[in-house]
């Protein structure tokens, strides 16, 4: 799964003409996404802000407002890797402002974490009775058992869109790591 922001800045000379502005060219924006992505992903939005802009002040003169700007910011979910370079094409093409915040994450982290988990569970014990071995002990009863577990993305090689026409975006893997401790007693 991939995420990234798309902005979208407009100017006007009142709130409301900035407003009016930024929403319409908003719904191109979102359109040409949503063409790209269709059940493959979705759009949501994280910020929408409208502030005056203002002239550059002199040592007798107070700055004034000469305008207004309206933004916001739209995540968008990607499902399907292959997508980002033409969804961050649209976005450009259609008149966003700014696009980035690319990071990339699992969809549903939780199976490949218990898998994970359960893999260093597995392995504590292994090195448990090894140890209890080497001591000429067996293992006994768990006293206590913690765990931590994270995913993280890492970059790879992969190819890009031919022709040279498409933003070409390099995805990577996903790191899943899981950390278990075990005290156990010796018999």
């Amino acid at each position: 799964q991939a995420t990234l922001s798309v902005g979208i800045s407009t100017n006007g000379t009142t709130a409301q003409d900035a407003g009016q502005q930024n929403a319409t060219l908003t719904a191109t924006v979102i359109t040409a996404l949503q063409k790209v992505i269709g059940s493959n992903g979705m759009i949501t939005t994280q910020s929408y802000n409208v502030y005056p802009r203002y002239s550059n002040g002199t040592a007798t003169q107070a700055p004034q407002i000469v305008g207004y700007t309206a933004t916001i910011t739209e995540q968008v979910t990607l499902n399907v890797l292959s997508l980002i370079g033409p969804a961050i094409d649209a976005a450009n093409q259609a008149g966003a402002t700014s696009v980035g915040g690319l990071s990339l994450g699992l969809q549903n982290p939780e199976p490949t974490l218990q898998t994970a988990l359960a893999a260093a569970a597995k392995q504590a014990a292994t090195n448990a009775s090894a140890i209890a071995s080497g001591l000429g002990r067996a293992v006994g009863a768990v006293i206590s058992a913690s765990e931590s577990s994270t995913y993280t993305p890492l970059p790879i090689q992969a190819t890009g869109a031919a022709g040279g026409a498409s933003t070409s975006v390099q995805t990577g893997s996903v790191s899943v790591s899981a950390n278990v401790t075990v005290v156990m007693a010796l018999q």
